[in-house]
């Protein structure tokens, strides 16, 4: 991984309950860490294997190695969304990890 591919700067979000004050829960989303990345847009190609789907992703990013990174965290990227669909440690390495992602429409 060459340090120009990283040229975007993002967000990794999780989220948290917080009490609404009446009783119940709201969730809501708190940045964990502001880290450098690469993006991709996926080809269509590459959403689709054999005439079914599969994991559906819009998007890769490749991001330096985050030990506490979780599937069920999101990205944020300028005023843009993606939910995470998969983390890929590239030879159980951890140096980087490959995120396929989905852009989220808020």
């Amino acid at each position: 991984m060459r340090i120009g591919d990283l040229r975007h700067r993002v967000e990794l979000q999780s989220t948290a309950s917080v009490s609404d004050g009446m009783g119940g829960e709201t969730l809501t989303w708190s940045t964990q860490a502001i880290v450098r990345a690469a993006i991709w847009p996926i080809p269509a190609i590459e959403q689709i294997r054999g005439g079914a789907p599969t994991m559906i992703g819009t998007h890769r990013v490749r991001i330096r190695y985050y030990s506490d990174l979780d599937p069920s965290w999101r990205i944020k990227f300028g005023d843009r969304y993606f939910s995470i669909v998969s983390i890929v440690n590239p030879d159980e390495r951890n140096r980087s990890q490959e995120l396929l992602c989905k852009e989220v429409i808020l």
